[in-house]
């Protein structure tokens, strides 16, 4: 595991916090009306927003060094690619709760605001956690090594219930309107919330659940927080269009998730080696492009009776 690298200046960190501001300023305006609803614009987008962050693999070389560029390459791949399982759930809750389509990226929205929020406080709490205690590192490959199980037992392409969907909606006061995109409503003199309102907290509660995941993968190649941070917050940019790129796509990648279990797995593995052998970035790297582009071949070339014959996840 990499050692943790020297801090970034202040003007650093609010360098990068007003360049994701005015980037997620430009993800609530291409993804607002009617052109964010086609195929050829999520692809384009979702193109754009992958390049940018590694582009910003450049600044960190001159910000750093190239051992630190390695890593952040590394785990902003990682992290992009797990993030395709977080999508799924997402298309899940949405289709559950029939949520329509121009209601759906005000939720995304938010439910980004709060990955960046949640994944800076994770991150900052594993970090100084790996590096007091180093038995730390085993539950992490056994959070790893269970994900990569979990990921492995369940199919995409088949509709799944959301159990925290389920949990809140028999404990909180809902309407199952969504009230034109509102969050909360009154409804028979009392505030409740929204579909859209529920789909937002199902959203933020399952991105948690999920940042437990990435971020103990992030922490297996890097504990610079600098690296670790912008790498993450890149490979959230950009999720709303890849969020509806995905949902065009799902049932030609009923393959995928045996790349990202693979992905998971491999981590876990490379945790739990370390303290013998440290396996070097660029076979680490190598391994995650290749697992997801496997996964993604193998859906398109030998999967076309799995695509005729699967259950479609609800779409709104």
């Amino acid at each position: 595991m990499a050692a943790n690298a020297e801090q970034m200046p202040l003007w650093a960190w609010a360098a990068f916090a007003a360049l994701v501001i005015v980037l997620l300023a430009v993800d609530l305006f291409t993804t607002s009306g009617e052109r964010a609803e086609s195929r050829g614009w999520a692809l384009g987008w979702s193109v754009v927003w992958i390049g940018t962050g590694l582009a910003f693999s450049g600044l960190v070389y001159l910000l750093k060094d190239f051992a630190a560029t390695s890593e952040y390459l590394t785990v902003f791949l990682l992290e992009k690619s797990l993030s395709l399982d977080n999508l799924f759930v997402f298309l899940i809750i949405f289709g559950a709760l029939g949520i329509p389509k121009r209601y759906q990226h005000r939720a995304l929205f938010w439910g980004i605001i709060g990955a960046v929020v949640f994944r800076g406080i994770f991150i900052l709490v594993g970090a100084a956690a790996l590096d007091r205690y180093q038995w730390v590192v085993y539950i992490f490959a056994a959070i790893l090594a269970y994900a990569a199980w979990q990921t492995l037992r369940k199919d995409p392409t088949q509709a799944q219930e959301n159990k925290s969907l389920k949990w809140l909606s028999r404990h909180l006061p809902i309407s199952e309107q969504s009230h034109s995109g509102q969050f909360v409503a009154r409804h028979d003199g009392k505030w409740v919330l929204t579909s859209v309102g529920l789909a937002l907290i199902a959203v933020e509660l399952s991105d948690i659940m999920f940042a437990v995941d990435s971020i103990a993968a992030a922490l297996s190649y890097t504990q610079d927080r600098f690296v670790l941070y912008s790498a993450n917050i890149f490979a959230v940019l950009g999720l709303r269009a890849l969020y509806l790129l995905l949902a065009h796509l799902i049932r030609d990648w009923p393959y995928l998730h045996y790349g990202i279990a693979a992905v998971l797995a491999f981590t876990a593995v490379k945790l739990l080696t370390e303290p013998w052998f440290e396996i070097p970035l660029w076979i680490s790297l190598l391994f995650i492009v290749g697992s997801i582009t496997t996964a993604i071949l193998a859906s398109t070339k030998w999967a076309p009776s799995a695509r005729a014959n699967s259950k479609d996840i609800p779409r709104s």
